[in-house]
């Protein structure tokens, strides 16, 4: 069974997220070749706040 965490900023649409799935999970069945209902994607959302990039806050962009 594939676990698959995703992080990602929050702001994300439900849409996007919908779309994001289907394509993960499609890719592993095809590649991993794991049964469709064993992939178990988990998003974990970030704030901007709380992420730097090369000693800048993505909040502060």
């Amino acid at each position: 069974m594939p676990n698959i965490t995703v992080e990602l900023l929050s702001g994300r649409t439900l849409d996007q997220r919908r779309e994001f799935v289907a394509a993960l999970t499609e890719a592993a069945v095809d590649i991993l070749k794991a049964r469709r209902e064993a992939v178990r994607i988990v998003f974990t959302e970030i704030e901007k706040s709380d992420v730097a990039n090369g000693g800048v806050l993505e909040s502060d962009k």
